[in-house]
């Protein structure tokens, strides 16, 4: 049986426990966020006592099941005050697969001012104070701790989350032990370290691995995975030649490409910082350099990259779309190198590298840097790590920055800056920022894939008739959060009906359930509306679920185009 490992804080004690019954076919998205809802006052403060960090590797985690290395980590964010699931790759969720624990619970808050590091094997777990590693970054840290225990996975926070600033993510190490792969977005490393929790480390050598109820049926899900993800043209070919920055030409082109803090829809550098622009400059310069770079052991659609310097060597990985954007296009840079610079800061500091950018674009905007000024960027960010009172606000996110300085343009939903697609260009991903329960966030439900991309039809990006897409792709995505499949599955299963079929079956065979296709849905919408519960307690309405202002009168160019989208239209995403 699946354990839970309680790591109470206030009295520095461990506790074994069976997972409940009612938990039984739960694992990632699903788990942290029924644990949260069931254990979490949701008028608590994020950073106090009564906040709880939970840890949950996804249902497949540490099986064969292909591209499945997915960890979630929720509590109440304290970026948004909302639940919050983020979601990552790494190592640490198939070692905590292997290990069978099915989630890590960590509660109270210490007594003393002693940072802590939680060691997890197959013989226990033990917590260990770590004075000699408070204040480094994450490279450091993790450099430190291979040579201490070998090669484990690692999840941890850098001063960012020391500091308790609320942009600060949790990292989680690759194969080559980088930092890059972060449960960036809502500010949960700020609520690892109020449990004065420095970093996670997981040793599973020896471990009995992932108990499977059916393996015949586990292996006819996963060989039907395999089989779509390798013959759908995104996942076999765009994504693993050009990685996920494939879409920066490809939303130019579209006109929904934020620009100089959401002013603009075009990046007349857009080439320049492009997928295929990466894939160029990693191929030229060689050494470390990598396209197809899996962000976990057995991913098989290897969208990451590592960038090198111009003598070849490593740089930062990975360099995605998302913090390819935000710390380019949005902030008017279009010099790689200074982007993967940025993106090194904000990977060795703890930072989401999407608030990161948007608030360097609010700052911007403020004026405390020219748009396009990459030196001016840089040092701007190095303040954060500085905690210098300047790097705190930056450190705290877009809305704090554009609290501070009277910004009015700040692109944030409940706190938290949007991603890379604009919403008066695509009006489906705004419905999915609007009304997401954790805030503006992309992966809640990607709307892209139909509305740019064709995936499962096409969809016109304009018609604001999206409450319906939204919502069947938001339950849908829940879902595949859970299952400890990477996201981009997505664009296989939606095409593909045997590769949806195969989700389905992996899944089953390794819990026993007996779930159908409908069940994907239905069980997505269950667990959003617990979500939704939970926010409605923290006081969140309605009202909070709107796109900012400025969106509504100020037009878009090349379009044209405001945020046109009846309120109603967004309170309808809501009709489970």
């Amino acid at each position: 049986m699946r354990k839970i490992l309680r790591v109470n804080m206030s009295d520095l004690s461990l506790a074994w426990e069976d997972l409940p019954e009612k938990y039984r076919f739960l694992g990632g998205r699903a788990l942290t966020s029924s644990i949260v809802c069931d254990e979490v006052p949701p008028t608590c403060h994020p950073l106090g006592p009564s906040n709880k960090l939970v840890i949950a590797p996804g249902i497949l985690s540490g099986t064969s099941a292909p591209s499945s290395g997915r960890i979630s980590c929720g509590g109440k964010s304290p970026l948004t005050g909302t639940i919050k699931e983020s979601n990552a790759g790494g190592l640490p969720a198939q070692k905590l697969g292997r290990l069978g624990i099915a989630a890590i619970i960590v509660e109270g808050k210490p007594k003393d001012a002693v940072f802590r590091l939680l060691k997890i094997n197959k013989d226990g777990a033990e917590l260990i104070p770590v004075p000699e590693l408070v204040g480094k970054g994450m490279y450091e840290t993790n450099r430190l701790l291979w040579d201490r225990f070998g090669k484990v996975g690692i999840m941890g926070i850098g001063p960012a989350g020391e500091m308790l600033l609320t942009n600060a993510g949790i990292s989680c190490n690759d194969t080559e032990n980088g930092p890059g792969r972060y449960a960036g977005r809502g500010g949960l490393g700020a609520l690892m370290g109020s449990k004065q929790l420095k970093a996670i480390v997981v040793d599973d050598t020896g471990a009995p691995g992932v108990h499977i109820a059916n393996k015949e049926l586990f292996d006819t899900g996963r060989k039907k995975m395999v089989k779509a993800l390798t013959s759908h043209a995104v996942t076999s070919q765009a994504l693993p030649t050009y990685g996920t920055a494939v879409l920066i030409n490809i939303m130019n082109e579209a006109g929904g490409l934020p620009t100089r803090n959401f002013s603009s829809g075009r990046f007349e550098g857009a080439k320049q910082i492009s997928g295929e622009a990466i894939a160029e400059l990693t191929a030229s310069r060689g050494g470390a350099g990598k396209m197809g770079h899996p962000c976990h052991p057995g991913c098989i659609i290897k969208c990451s990259n590592v960038i090198p310097y111009e003598d070849g060597s490593y740089h930062v990985a990975p360099l995605e779309y998302e913090s390819d954007w935000a710390l380019g296009a949005n902030c008017g840079i279009d010099n790689l190198d200074a982007i993967a610079e940025l993106n090194r800061i904000c990977n060795d500091v703890g930072l989401d590298t999407i608030e990161a950018g948007c608030t360097l674009a609010v700052a911007m905007e403020a004026g405390l840097a020219k748009f396009g000024d990459h030196e001016a960027a840089i040092e701007l960010l190095k303040e954060v790590g500085k905690g210098s009172a300047l790097g705190r606000v930056l450190g705290c996110g877009s809305a704090s920055v554009a609290r501070t300085y009277g910004v009015t343009r700040c692109p944030t939903v409940k706190g938290q800056a949007m991603p890379a697609y604009e919403p008066r260009a695509v009006k489906g991903i705004g419905f999915t920022y609007a009304t997401s329960t954790m805030g503006a966030d992309h992966t809640a439900g990607y709307t892209i894939a139909p509305e740019i991309l064709g995936v499962s039809g096409k969809s016109d990006p304009f018609d604001p008739n999206k409450a319906e897409l939204a919502r069947n792709f938001q339950a849908t995505t829940t879902f595949i959060d859970s299952t400890g499949y990477c996201l981009f599955i997505a664009f296989a299963i939606l095409d593909i009906p045997e590769g949806f079929e195969g989700m389905i079956e992996s899944v089953n065979g390794v819990t026993g359930s007996d779930w159908k296709g409908d069940d994907v849905l239905e069980l997505g919408k269950q667990w959003l509306k617990m979500e939704r519960k939970f926010n409605l307690a923290a006081g969140f309405g309605p009202v909070h679920d709107r796109v900012p202002e400025f969106m509504k009168y100020e037009k878009l160019p090349p379009h044209d185009t405001t945020w046109d989208v009846p309120d109603e239209m967004l309170d309808a995403v809501h009709d489970y």
